[in-house]
């Protein structure tokens, strides 16, 4: 149930002096698409009236079937600070449905809210998610086109002179402040170039929102700066990449699910459980979480990237850690979800396994509390712990074998994403990289 009635967006529209409103959704891949509308077309919007093609989006649906409508979450309305000329520029972030009023398979945050359903209907009220997003800034050249320039030669939690990019990183916390975030820290990142805006946790719709909002103020800020901003997963080969550690928690009734300061890590029997289901489905979901070809060359040893399924409160090498705050800050942190992943998709599958460990008393074993980095291969299989894929092929081969993840995406997003993905591969698969040619051409 929305706070947020009609008359108070007619209220905010006209007090802000509103032009335009844009009707935002998110496509399977992840990508943020809009109509805008004229504020005269406001009242359409909010008795949901607005139709749109589907076919036209990415994953959505066939031709033939294509009529759809948005519908606004008039809890998301939001105006942008940026300029825009005359009069400003407000958002809606909207769901989806048929023609006949059914909520649409195929959206990506209507397919959360419908395992979210499934959470509360198991007892829990709220499922929170604290996402840690890390991007690489870029010069634009003349033109203003990227170039692989870097904005900074610095590293971890470095300042001005060596972060160049801290200007701009401040006032993209400066902008996100305006919206309403409340951020938490920025800093640095330990690459050059790399850096990383944490905002507070709020519940799983809500965050995942705002990552979709984080990055169009980011990269709208770095442009300003004359800097492209990309959550590329590994831009830059023999640094460490960006990912977007995902710290979540379950509530009831107001309570941390995962506390229970009686156990030697005050951990729940609920979060050993969740944390299980989470280390037996990471495997069949990291196509999710990890959804590009570049994304498993962040996830390789050596450059602090989580590869391992295993987990710890001790250390970061894991694909799982556990934080030190208790209380109602109790969570786990998934370590290898990366800024490219649809976070609604993400947070899906992850809630999703999470469940399935609790339903099925499942049991994570006992925490790795050594460097995994340092292990070798005979160390890591007597210690039982395997590896994520290492590239889209064999995540997406573990995928297919996962029926949990399948019913998290549902049929429709499932084989749509499925087949836009083994596209994307086949097209890297048989293209000649410039290393091949490097490696072989004069030899051979």
């Amino acid at each position: 149930m929305s706070k947020t009635t009609k008359d108070d967006i007619r209220k905010y529209a006209k007090e802000e002096n509103v032009n335009f409103i844009r009707l935002q959704i998110t496509d399977i891949l992840g990508m943020i698409k809009s109509v805008e509308i004229p504020v005269t077309q406001l009242d359409k919007a909010l008795d949901n009236k607005m139709m749109f093609d589907g076919s036209s989006i990415e994953g959505f649906t066939r031709i033939e079937e294509s009529d759809m409508y948005l519908i606004p979450d008039l809890d998301t309305w939001m105006v942008f600070p940026w300029p825009s000329g005359n009069g400003k520029v407000a958002r809606l972030i909207c769901d989806v449905s048929l023609s006949n009023g059914e909520p649409f398979l195929g959206d990506p945050r209507g397919n959360l809210k419908r395992i979210l359903k499934e959470m509360k209907e198991m007892g829990f009220t709220d499922f929170n998610l604290g996402p840690e997003p890390e991007f690489f800034l870029f010069k634009l050249d003349k033109h203003g086109e990227p170039t692989m320039h870097l904005n900074d030669q610095g590293d971890y939690f470095d300042f001005s002179p060596l972060d160049l990019g801290e200007d701009c990183r401040r006032d993209i916390v400066l902008q996100l402040e305006e919206l309403g975030f409340e951020v938490e820290a920025s800093h640095h990142e330990s690459a050059p170039g790399q850096h990383e805006i944490d905002f507070k946790y709020a519940d799983a719709l809500k965050a995942c929102d705002n990552i979709q909002t984080f990055k169009l103020v980011v990269k709208t800020i770095a442009r300003e700066h004359g800097l492209h901003a990309t959550f590329m997963p590994k831009p830059i080969f023999g640094v460490n990449g960006s990912g977007m550690h995902c710290n979540v928690s379950l509530f009831k009734d107001g309570k941390n699910a995962f506390y229970d300061e009686a156990t030697e890590h005050q951990l729940s029997t609920t979060a050993y459980q969740f944390m299980a289901g989470i280390l037996k489905h990471v495997t069949g979901f990291t196509s999710i979480t990890n959804p590009i070809v570049n994304s498993y060359k962040r996830l390789v040893p050596g450059f602090e990237a989580p590869c391992y399924v295993a987990w710890s409160a001790k250390n970061r090498s894991p694909a799982i850690r556990i934080p030190a705050s208790r209380g109602l800050s109790t969570r786990i942190e998934v370590r290898s979800v990366d800024s490219v992943a649809n976070p609604y998709l993400a947070l899906a599958v992850i809630l999703k396994a999470g469940l399935s460990g609790i339903q099925q008393k499942l049991d994570p074993g006992q925490p790795c509390d050594r460097n995994i980095y340092e292990m070798g291969p005979k160390e890591l299989e007597e210690a039982g712990i395997a590896t994520l894929p290492t590239d889209l092929d064999h995540a997406l081969i573990a995928l297919d074998k996962d029926k949990v993840v399948q019913e998290a995406l549902g049929d429709h997003i499932y084989e749509n994403f499925r087949a836009v993905k083994q596209k994307e591969w086949d097209s890297y698969r048989i293209t000649v990289h410039p290393w091949e040619i490097d490696q072989y051409r004069k030899i051979y």
